[in-house]
């Protein structure tokens, strides 16, 4: 048989075909279909037959026999030519994406090599320590201001990131920005206290050699900021896999850390118990992560949150309709694989509970937070606990919200724990750290409300404590530092003086300056700060009552937010014990008070001026916890758009 001659119908569509082609390129695909099957259809219904809607979605599909031989070439070489665009840019939008975590890590590289080119123990390296402590604070302060100019003007603000390991929102943004602000000014005001650190601990007998400090500075600087890249990874952890391995690079620095005072029995003990009860507490982690691996075969939080859906209400119409074998084996394999999976969340959240230093796996904090140097103190009371929330929240609240009730009561039981022990304990600390670690234990213990709450005014009111959390710890740390640099007049006086330096003075004399720093120690010591500097002791007065929840400053607006919260989900007992704990810890806070404005000092301390660093950071966050009452609006719709970002 001869071919039948096109149609003038079918060379208009094939010319409509190309027309497509030229102007669509890659996407002409989709065009051809359409118009090859439409030509098909008319011309086989023009025979007889209507081409009504119907076959219009019968014929609409390409026309193998037209696209072959009109288009086959020229779709081959643009096939060929997509591919390697493809290949090449596989990962470009990702790389973007995730750019201020790539400069952060690679500068903090770039800075460990000019420490070992350019440290004073080298060849090549600065004549005095002071010049090399300088520069490298100042670049890595630089570093991570930088990093935070990135991340505000990163062009990609949604997505989902190397095969679902990573997820940019709105939630990870906020996060993100409160992280780098909490670790910049944790740098920021420990420059003072690099400085006197790093100073010689003596001299030989000749007078000509100096024995190098036990703090090592340019360390802990590099440490703060591989942390802080991990921590930032971690908040963007949309898997089990990128999780624990964030987690672990954190743990790895803040092991190192937290034992960096390295002639310091106290540093060392603190060191060695964090890593103990670290590693146990991440092999715990890692063990509720393979049971759930286990039992699903995911470990991508979105899909376990797509399989998890309504897997309460299957379990339920299954045991509702056992009368049936297939109902019946429904019920049985789903409650089998319910409870190991509970189990799995049972070890994640005891895990992640470690790490918050909430109750009852509270022990390791104390004698951390008492043995590691302040400034890293203050580290650890700011920058973990926005990280692990970060990543806590989206675990909990997208991927398990299904399993809700279960792991609510873990969280009810440890939330009511964290008050009452954070509240008691306190009470009968004599040191001042070891009662802003019990503090901190009992702040955990409010926020963990927000989280019970599971809700989207109890996201928003835990993320508005987080951040006025933060800014108090910060204000009252800074203070403390500030407390630090003091001079004792006479070394004889009180012979429990602490020494932190005598420095060598008189080029080959072999003389020794008495010069000593008195580190704040007791809460005794604060002794009639109101008559010596007035201007610090009402700013810790005041930083002192919004942590006791006193109207109107900060603190107690977000203890009424986050109570209410509770309240409008029917959490009556977490608010009663709530309120009734920030009662019982009003004691401890006014007795600092009571200490700075009445009690006479244990012994004579003449104080330095204050750093212009720590200065300029307590005047900022003192002007936001009296003022944030009257203006609260921007911290409350960021608020609402990171609950928003998590929810839906």
């Amino acid at each position: 048989m001869q071919p039948a001659k096109p149609s003038p119908q079918d060379r208009e569509a094939t010319l409509k075909v190309l027309a497509a082609l030229l102007v669509l390129g890659p996407k002409a695909h989709l065009e051809i279909a359409k118009l090859s099957g439409e030509a098909r259809g008319r011309a086989k219904c023009a025979r007889g037959g209507s081409f009504g809607p119907r076959e219009a979605v019968r014929y609409a599909r390409p026309d193998p026999l037209l696209t072959r031989a009109l288009l086959g070439p020229i779709l081959h070489k643009k096939r060929i030519s997509k591919m390697n665009i493809n290949f090449f840019n596989l990962f470009e939008n990702d790389f973007l994406a995730v750019f201020p975590e790539i400069f952060l890590l690679t500068s903090t590289i770039f800075l460990l090599l000019y420490g070992v080119f350019f440290h004073p123990m080298s060849q090549t390296g600065f004549a005095t320590p002071s010049l090399f402590l300088q520069n490298i604070g100042a670049l890595s302060l630089l570093t991570i201001a930088l990093t935070l100019g990135l991340l505000l003007n990163n062009p990609i603000h949604q997505s989902l990131l190397f095969y679902n390991t990573l997820i940019i929102d709105d939630f990870t943004y906020f996060f993100k920005i409160l992280l780098l602000i909490s670790s910049f000014c944790a740098l920021f005001i420990s420059f003072h206290f690099q400085f006197s650190e790093n100073r010689t601990t003596g001299t030989h007998d000749n007078g000509s050699h100096s024995i190098p400090s036990s703090f090592s500075a340019f360390e802990y600087i590099l440490l703060i900021l591989f942390s802080t890249g991990s921590m930032l990874l971690m908040i963007s952890s949309y898997d089990f896999i990128s999780m624990y391995l964030t987690v672990e690079l954190q743990s790895l620095c803040f092991y190192v850390l937290a034992a960096s005072k390295r002639n310091s029995e106290f540093s060392t003990e603190a060191g060695l118990k964090y890593f103990i009860l670290g590693a146990f507490s991440s092999g715990i982690l890692l063990f509720g992560c393979s049971i759930i691996y286990g039992f699903t075969g995911i470990t991508n939080f979105g899909e376990l949150a797509k399989l998890f859906t309504g897997s309460q209400e299957i379990g339920l119409l299954g045991a509702g309709l056992s009368g049936a074998d297939s109902s019946a084996l429904t019920s049985e394999i789903f409650f089998s694989r319910s409870s190991g999976i509970i189990l799995g969340i049972l070890f994640l959240a005891v895990g992640f509970l470690f790490k918050l230093t909430a109750a009852p796996f509270h022990m390791w904090a104390p004698d951390v937070y008492e043995g590691s140097p302040t400034v890293i103190t203050a580290f650890f009371s700011l920058a973990p606990k926005i990280a692990i929330f970060g990543v806590f929240l989206r675990l909990f609240l997208s991927s398990f919200y299904d399993f809700m009730i279960p792991w609510q009561k873990i969280f009810l039981f440890s939330s009511l724990a964290s008050m009452i022990v954070g509240s008691l304990a306190a009470l009968a600390q004599q040191k001042i750290k070891r009662l802003l670690a019990y503090s901190s234990i009992g702040h955990i213990g409010y926020i963990l409300i927000g989280l019970c709450c599971a809700t989207v005014e109890g996201i928003e009111a835990l993320f508005i404590y987080l951040v006025v959390y933060v800014l108090m710890t910060l204000n009252i740390f800074a203070i403390i530092l500030s407390l630090q640099e003091l001079k004792v007049s006479d070394l004889g006086v009180n012979g429990s003086t602490e020494t932190s330096s005598i420095e060598s003075f008189g080029p080959g004399t072999g003389e020794t300056a008495q010069r000593a720093t008195y580190h704040l120690k007791y809460i005794s010591d604060l002794g009639m700060l109101a008559k010596t500097n007035p201007v610090l002791a009402f700013t810790l007065t005041c930083t002192l009552f919004s942590m006791a929840g006193i109207p109107p400053l900060a603190g107690f607006c977000s203890k009424f937010y986050i109570f209410f919260a509770a309240l409008s989900s029917s959490l009556y007992l977490l608010a009663f014990f709530g309120v009734l704990t920030s009662v019982v810890s009003c004691f401890y806070y006014i007795r600092l008070i009571k200490i700075m404005y009445f009690e006479k000092p244990t012994k004579f301390i003449a104080y330095q001026p204050i750093g212009k660093e720590k200065a300029l950071v307590i005047a900022l966050t003192f002007f936001f916890i009296v003022f944030f009452f009257f203006y609260p609006s921007p911290l409350f719709l960021a608020a609402h758009q990171v609950a928003v970002s998590l929810s839906f």
